[in-house]
């Protein structure tokens, strides 16, 4: 999701905010982050700040950039959020604590399975974080059959990605001073790093390089937290897809590599985006329909549909 997705959350759910859904981070790390929180508690206000330092294309937009700091149960408040139809209110059970997930009275060490059915809703909940499964098809599968296999990067490629903004196919936001054509930071084609200077690149910057299923950013620019298989309660939740700082080998942007980290931990490396169970349909052969507009970054995805990827390259922990 991005920074102007989660600002209008923010002004929606946390004039007061006891759950912790905006931190200061995203306030004063003008490199990836970019909300500020203004008044006092009962009245905060929340505001979409610009990005810092140089402003090419792909990056000059605060608005498009996706959400960092944000932790797994962030990303499940939004989802609960979006799933109960955006309502503007107290956080509470028909806002953000429950919907596709329940969080009423929960253990921050565990995170919760995914309802079958949303309780606001007496149907299934139509966005909600997709598995690990749903994440790895939707960025990897070559698409056209049951059996056409996987891509080694989300970008339609088993190539190395480069990483320069714009139209040319097989690129990444990450760090790639080693790569052909590449000369460190996507953003500033530099290796040195600045402080003061944005790394992050607006949804769908790399306008070439999108996946089978036209998802972008599935490889770099941010971690993507996923719900494992949706229905176990573990203390640990996934991440998937690397990021801006990714070594120059670009591994972690590949289908071999998952990690992992504690559902409460937020990260300038993490965000997250939703599979949205209500805009999707099977299409041709079974293959869902991926929308990779949707609310601006959604990932669009039908559960059931995808089933279970049919294979795995050697995965290697991070």
């Amino acid at each position: 999701m991005t920074i102007g997705q989660y600002a209008e959350f923010l002004n929606a759910v946390a004039k007061s905010d006891p759950n912790g859904l905006w931190t200061s981070q995203l306030g004063w790390d003008s490199t990836i982050a970019g909300i500020a929180r203004g008044g006092a508690d009962g009245s905060y206000v929340y505001t979409v700040t610009g990005p810092s330092g140089l402003k090419p294309a792909g990056a000059s937009s605060p608005t498009d950039r996706p959400i960092t700091y944000v932790s797994w149960f962030d990303a499940a408040r939004f989802a609960n959020w979006m799933a109960n139809g955006q309502p503007t209110g107290a956080q509470g059970p028909g806002t953000t604590e429950n919907g596709a997930y329940d969080l009423v009275g929960i253990s921050t060490t565990f995170a919760p399975a995914r309802n079958s059915v949303n309780p606001n809703t007496n149907a299934a909940p139509t966005f909600f974080l997709p598995t690990e499964d749903e994440w790895y098809k939707a960025a990897f599968y070559k698409g056209g059959g049951v059996n056409a296999g996987y891509w080694g990067f989300a970008t339609q490629s088993d190539a190395t990605p480069g990483n320069t903004i714009g139209g040319d196919a097989n690129q990444a936001n990450y760090f790639g001073v080693y790569q052909p054509g590449s000369a460190g930071y996507a953003v500033t084609h530099s290796p040195s790093y600045s402080s003061s200077q944005n790394y992050l690149t607006e949804v769908g910057a790399f306008t070439s390089s999108a996946s089978a299923y036209g998802t972008f950013d599935q490889s770099g620019n941010v971690w993507e937290w996923n719900d494992y298989t949706g229905s176990a309660v573990t203390t640990s939740r996934g991440l998937r897809g690397g990021y801006w700082d990714t070594g120059s080998d670009a591994d972690a942007l590949s289908s071999g590599v998952r990690a992992s980290a504690a559902p409460t931990t937020k990260s300038w490396q993490y965000g997250f985006r939703l599979a949205d169970g209500s805009a999707a349909s099977p299409a041709p052969g079974g293959v869902p329909e991926i929308d990779p507009a949707g609310f601006g970054s959604v990932l669009a995805l039908v559960t059931g549909v995808l089933g279970l990827v049919e294979r795995r390259r050697g995965t290697t922990g991070v």
